[in-house]
């Protein structure tokens, strides 16, 4: 694994949720009823999606072992809640009943995630979702940050559905501020986010000014409608979920996740060290950026040597482009252009690759 990597702490929750579309990722991979697929693991979430495909095996893998407690735990709230139970043991509703339903989950767990989560009940008590180092960072940025810059009845007309015309006129005349602008770019800087939100480490590799990076991002997103029903950026500005809510999450997914739950598995440690052969689909998230050119080189090649004929390999890129076709020939662009708009809006882009 890569230098900084090797000095980056795997100890604490960083993402109580995944920060990709996973409704663009299962729209790439396309996945088949028996099926073995790879996936970062994160927060579970875009793993659990996979399972809406019918695949044989789901394994779902993860360098820092809270995030892979974290999946576990959201796994046995898949097997033992109803779905109103699921969402309000979770923290996407409000409830008063979370140690009822974590006495029923925890006898689900292996030994050391349950003790784990004995000792961390109070982030299960006081929600879940809202519980990871990235989802503390958006709470500053709507408790402190956001209220310098705009009232609750602006950040609501901008949620507001209405025309695209309506949109791009409501963000520039009213909207996009200086003080907007100012506030945004510093709070979405290399420093603070490196201090409160991610890891200084994974910004390494980052030539370009971080915090303008995003906020072109951002504003090309926030002129969109689309911005109207993100249920990320809806999180982000508000902390909840209360207009959309992630696919794992929706009340038409969860009986088909809850009937092939059995199917999930977990693996601690470097992906390319994943036990696995002849695997069909990969979800990368954006792992990528995080390595030197060598050990993007060297993961890369392990990761085409478990896959299948006609593999399928889904990753975004953030800040620092990658791509598979320059560590194998082999890999080719897949299934042309993708129509759907990518929620994560942050990404520079969203590659989908097929082994050839």
């Amino acid at each position: 694994m890569s230098e900084q990597l090797a000095h980056i702490r795997h100890d604490y929750l960083r993402y109580a949720n995944c920060w990709e579309d996973a409704d663009l990722l299962l729209h790439a991979l396309k996945i088949k009823k028996g099926e073995t697929v790879i996936s970062i693991a994160s927060g579970g979430d875009n793993s659990f999606s996979l399972l809406t495909g019918d695949p044989s095996k789901v394994i779902a893998v993860d360098l820092n072992v809270v995030q892979i407690k974290v999946t576990e735990l959201k796994k046995a709230a898949f097997q033992s809640l109803t779905y109103p139970e699921f969402l309000e043991f979770l923290g996407f509703r409000h409830s008063k009943s979370r140690l009822e339903y974590w006495r029923r989950i925890r006898p689900q767990l292996e030994p050391n995630t349950r003790l784990y989560w004995d000792e961390k009940f109070q982030w299960i008590q006081n929600g879940l979702i809202s519980s990871g180092k990235f989802e503390k960072y958006f709470k500053l940025f709507r408790t402190y940050v956001l209220p310098l810059v705009h009232k609750k009845k602006t950040l609501d007309e901008l949620l507001r559905q209405k025309s695209a015309s309506e949109q791009r006129e409501f963000y520039h005349k009213r909207w996009n501020t200086w003080r907007w602008r100012l506030v945004f770019k510093f709070f979405f800087s290399r420093f603070i986010m490196g201090r409160f939100g991610r890891d200084p480490a994974f910004l390494r590799y980052v030539t370009e000014h971080v915090g303008e990076f995003i906020f072109n991002r951002a504003e090309h997103h926030l002129q969109s409608t689309a911005c109207q029903s993100n249920p990320y950026l809806e999180f982000i500005f508000t902390g909840q979920f209360s207009k959309s809510l992630p696919h794992y999450a929706r009340p038409e997914n969860f009986d088909k996740i809850k009937s092939n739950i059995q199917n999930l598995t977990l693996f601690e440690g470097p992906i390319h060290l994943v036990a696995a052969e002849e695997v069909h689909a990969f979800n990368l998230s954006n792992i990528f950026e995080y390595f030197d050119e060598d050990t993007f080189d060297k993961v890369a090649h392990g990761i085409i040597s478990k896959a299948a004929p006609d593999a399928r390999f889904a990753y975004w890129n953030l800040m620092i482009k990658r791509s598979l076709s320059d560590a194998d020939s082999r890999i080719h662009a897949f299934g042309g252009e993708i129509a759907h708009i990518d929620m994560g809006f942050f990404y520079r882009d969203f590659k989908i690759q097929m082994l050839k």
